[in-house]
């Protein structure tokens, strides 16, 4: 199965996501917040993190800058999933909110295809 770090602090926006996300045959593990999506990634060697940039404790800025200096998760890709500009933050890719489901499972597999053969 092909793994992806889906990061949000709203509850509801994470079970929407991995819904949609395990019906296109992913398997997800969800974050609240850039800490425990730090761990998360760490722990779980994602494919692809799907990542709110507005969020309490530590946001979207704070895990990119975090994950950029550690080299055990830096070379994951990151789609930004937020209301914010995709010019907001350095990713490999933006979906905005609200979210085309279309759009967000075309990202995922975009970044997840070359992790996937």
């Amino acid at each position: 199965m092909v793994l992806v770090l889906v990061v949000d602090d709203e509850s509801d926006i994470r079970q929407a996501v991995a819904e949609i996300l395990s019906s296109e045959g992913f398997e997800v593990v969800s974050a609240c917040d850039g800490a425990e999506a730090l761990d998360k990634a760490r722990r779980y060697h994602p494919v692809l993190v799907l990542l709110d940039l507005m969020m309490p404790r530590m946001d979207g800025w704070a895990f990119r800058r975090a994950q950029m200096r550690d080299p055990e998760v830096s070379k994951i890709p990151v789609v930004v999933l937020s209301a914010v500009g995709p010019d907001a933050v350095d990713a490999d890719g933006y979906v905005g909110k609200p979210f085309d489901v279309d759009e967000l499972v075309t990202a995922v597999r975009r970044y997840a295809a070359p992790l996937e053969a």
